[in-house]
């Protein structure tokens, strides 16, 4: 079962029976469960621990440096929680992540990782590919095409402040600070978040925006 288990998340990909054989009777997991509605860390945090959600259903939120808004996302096993955070310049999370129905987490030290890191290729090269592939989007984002209507800044402003461009995300802003943000007047701004509202694209609250799916309004 654990093989399995193992062989669906990102880092261990790819690894042979005999690998995760040695794997599994020399690594230190740690198996954790956390109910609906329960923070697994937060923003902030130390990233001491990689956490793999193998069941259930979170969410990541993130909150502007002002806290003048917040976007929230969700996320569904088999996944990691921001890998990348566990080297670097700074080791700390930068989402808050919440369960939204009962999950289970495996728990992986640092030296444990590091551990994993230096003793199988196919880890290292994993844990490569994520941290390279998220590095490379970054620097291509100054040279995309800028949007330049508004339907397209709102689709753009909730695509940047993602981990990823799909699935469904909620953002808590007032018009006035989105209007600001994307250099539009509140009456456009308005205007066209209505329009998506009425089109099916968004479901639109007081100080709240949420898209279903963003995959469906990225072109």
């Amino acid at each position: 079962m654990l093989y399995d288990t193992l062989l669906a998340l990102p880092l261990f990909q790819g690894m042979s029976r005999s690998d995760l054989d040695e794997v599994v009777s020399k690594t230190k997991f740690g198996f954790v469960k956390f109910a609906a509605g329960k923070t697994v860390v937060s923003e902030g945090e130390p990233c001491r621990h990689l956490y793999f959600m193998v069941s259930g259903k979170a969410e990541a939120v993130a909150t502007a440096d002002d806290h003048g808004y917040t976007l929230s996302e969700q996320l569904s096993a088999p996944d990691v929680l921001q890998p990348e955070r566990i080297f670097g310049l700074t080791q700390r999370y930068t989402r808050t992540f919440n369960t939204l129905t009962a999950s289970s987490f495996i728990r992986l030290d640092k030296s444990e990782v590091l551990r994993l890191s230096q003793t199988y290729e196919i880890f290292r090269l994993n844990l490569l590919n994520i941290v390279c592939t998220q590095s490379q989007k970054l620097m291509r984002q100054p040279w995309r095409i800028q949007p330049q209507t508004i339907r397209q800044k709102i689709v753009r402003f909730a695509e940047t402040h993602s981990l990823r461009p799909s699935g469904t995300k909620t953002i808590h802003i007032t018009m006035e600070t989105l209007a600001r943000i994307i250099g539009e007047s509140r009456l456009n701004l308005s205007r066209e978040l209505n329009t998506m509202n009425a089109e099916g694209l968004i479901v639109l609250s007081r100080s709240c925006i949420t898209i279903p799916a963003l995959e469906k309004l990225i072109v």
